[in-house]
């Protein structure tokens, strides 16, 4: 009788074990295939896609070459890496742009602008952006949209945070011209991200809480200065329906953790050596402006800026002769 019972609690547990959802259990990361979908592209070709584009990215760039700078935001980027559910190894570089940002790339390669490193006010705010981009990699969106277009030039098609790939157009990062044609990035692919992203932090260790911090700052940006951030989201979901959503995955999925990380004296030294690095940039271009511009005559000479015309009219003093 007892032998019969427990198969029949077997029997009836399997279902709902089966239809369960890993993508919603943090605990699964890893041995989930986020990434399934139509894509006529093997992994392969996804990274040599994405070594094609990074090349092109660094050649339109300009990256930051400070090895404390990179070497931490590597750091922390390949950290999250490893507590997702990415299958390709990644290339984590910084580029130097104000723009508050990063993007990554098919195949794993990242790119985080000094912009955002600026806005940030903890490494775990940092960390949910890049947590975001990692997402995106690890669920293949790249190459599974442009599956779906079939005919799109993936070529030129990178994936921003801010706004998804119309935001890249809108803002040109890293120098790069984007067709708006191509840009239409799917909303459900950047829920998707938001919600694989808090998922990563959080088995990082960070506080997954940093990720609302960041969307409320951008929204109390929109607020002071309407109209600033409407392009950049124009694909993507509202701010004020990220931040809801994201408080709602924080309550219902992610149990409470005693501790969370949410900043690390790195951070702090980081942020501040780049500060200084773009301050001293600023002061050299101020320097640079307010240098005297010498114009030359026709003739060759450093003149005073008058034309041949006034030298002419000038009066001529001949010498008496003796």
């Amino acid at each position: 009788m007892t032998s019969i019972l427990v198969m029949a609690l077997v029997l009836t547990a399997a279902p709902a074990e089966a239809g369960k959802n890993k993508k919603l259990d943090p605990d699964e990361i890893g041995n989930r295939d986020v990434g399934k979908g139509l894509n006529f592209y093997s992994i392969e070709k996804e990274i040599a896609l994405g070594k094609q584009m990074a090349q092109e990215v660094e050649r339109s760039a300009k990256i930051v070459d400070d090895p404390v700078i990179s070497e931490y935001v590597n750091r922390v980027g390949q950290n999250l890496v490893r507590n997702s559910d990415a299958k390709v190894p990644f290339t984590i570089k910084v580029v130097d742009s104000e723009e508050v940002n990063a993007f990554a790339l098919p195949g794993g390669f990242f790119f985080v602008n000094t912009g955002l490193i600026l806005r940030a006010s903890s490494e775990a705010e940092l960390a949910g952006v890049m947590a975001h981009e990692i997402a995106h990699v690890a669920a293949r969106h790249g190459t599974r949209q442009a599956s779906r277009g079939q005919m799109m030039n993936i070529a030129s098609i990178p994936l921003i945070f801010m706004g998804g790939w119309a935001g890249y157009a809108v803002q040109q990062a890293a120098g790069l011209l984007v067709p708006m044609t191509f840009l239409k990035f799917s909303r459900g692919f950047e829920e998707e991200a938001d919600l694989l992203g808090l998922e990563y932090m959080y088995k990082t260790g960070y506080d997954p809480a940093a990720f609302v911090d960041f969307f409320e700052k951008l929204e109390s940006l929109e607020k002071k200065k309407p109209g600033t951030m409407s392009k950049v989201f124009s694909t993507h979901p509202p701010t004020e329906s990220r931040i809801r959503d994201a408080q709602k995955h924080i309550q219902e999925l992610l149990k409470p953790q005693a501790e969370y990380v949410i900043t690390t004296s790195d951070f702090d030294n980081v942020k501040s050596r780049l500060a200084r690095l773009v301050n001293r940039r600023s002061l050299g271009d101020q320097k640079d402006a307010d240098r005297p511009t010498l114009r030359r005559r026709p003739s060759g000479q450093v003149g005073d800026g008058s034309s041949a015309d006034d030298r002419d009219e000038r009066p001529t003093l001949k010498r008496r002769p003796e």
